[in-house]
């Protein structure tokens, strides 16, 4: 049992509520698993800059001096710490050069996630506790996805924190268990996928990373998803611009959603949505089984 929500913002005045609004929302989930949590916030991109979001166990050691670690190293970056993570700002395109640098230089460091536009927080403990190691509730973005786990098949190590992110400004939530991840991830691996961990979830991320390499959007990766994943699973899935979710065929796990001109929002429990402006003139309804739900602000634009 794990607590999922997520938050895809239509009205550009929420955006600077938006960590806020998630960090609400996740808190409320705690009882459905107090072992780790995390959140994903999708901000504004910078022309030309991308960004890494990496953890360290030894935060102080590992970020000390990284910035002029890496501009020896050729990369021109700047380091924002929070607490175990820093966001590491770098030129578009130097991405790929960077996270090789960060391996030799720190080897300690792990990357939780990068892109344009994403940030990922996530550690063990409480979600409350987990926010404000991070000051999310501050952070303003377009939309986001959050999680909190209670352990069933691997360990709970920040690196088994939800969300996952296995592609540039991609990451998934999810509630479930699948039962072909070992096939997958062997298939993916042949493919050159990596994986960190030995959770289902990851192998569910790096699927939906591997069929939109081949050209497919969000929604159209979670439809073939539907036939190639085996188990009970509910998604919810952030990408640069877009919003996923989808249930298995059984939707034996629990979800309902809601949507307003202003927002689209989703919760394991209606109580996850309680508290968002203007719940009570929204359309609320339980997502249908194998079925997919998706948003895109680039579409809709």
């Amino acid at each position: 049992m794990c607590g999922i929500v997520g938050l895809f913002l239509k009205d550009r005045s929420l955006e600077p509520k938006l960590g806020a609004l998630l960090s609400d929302m996740l808190i409320t989930m705690t009882d459905r698993g107090p072992d780790s949590a995390g959140i994903a916030i999708y901000g504004a991109p910078t022309s030309g800059r991308a960004k890494i979001t990496v953890q360290s166990a030894a935060a102080a050691s590992d970020f000390a001096r990284l910035e002029g670690a890496l501009a020896e190293a050729g990369l021109r970056a700047s380091v924002s710490v929070k607490s175990t993570h820093a966001v590491i700002e770098v030129e578009a395109g130097k991405v790929d050069e960077t996270r090789a640098a960060l391996a030799r230089l720190r080897p300690g460091i792990r990357v939780m996630g990068s892109g344009d536009s994403v940030e990922i927080y996530k550690e063990t403990g409480l979600p409350k506790d987990v926010v404000a190691r991070f000051d999310v509730g501050s952070m303003g973005g377009t939309h986001g996805i959050g999680h909190t786990r209670m352990a069933t098949e691997s360990a709970v190590t920040t690196l088994g924190a939800h969300p996952f992110s296995t592609g540039a400004d991609q990451c998934l939530v999810h509630n479930g268990s699948l039962s072909n991840h070992n096939n997958l991830r062997r298939e993916l691996v042949r493919e050159g996928m990596t994986f960190e961990t030995q959770n289902d979830s990851e192998v569910a991320a790096a699927y939906l990373t591997a069929e939109m390499a081949k050209g497919k959007d969000l929604g159209q990766a979670l439809t073939s998803a539907l036939d190639d994943l085996d188990g009970f699973f509910t998604f919810v899935v952030g990408t640069k611009s877009g919003f996923g979710v989808v249930r298995d065929p059984i939707a034996c796990k629990p979800a309902v959603m809601a949507e307003t001109d202003r927002y689209v929002a989703f919760g394991s429990e209606y109580r996850a949505l309680a508290n968002l402006p203007g719940i009570e003139d929204a359309r609320v309804w339980e997502p249908e089984p194998a079925t997919v739900y998706f948003w895109d602000h680039e579409k809709a634009a």
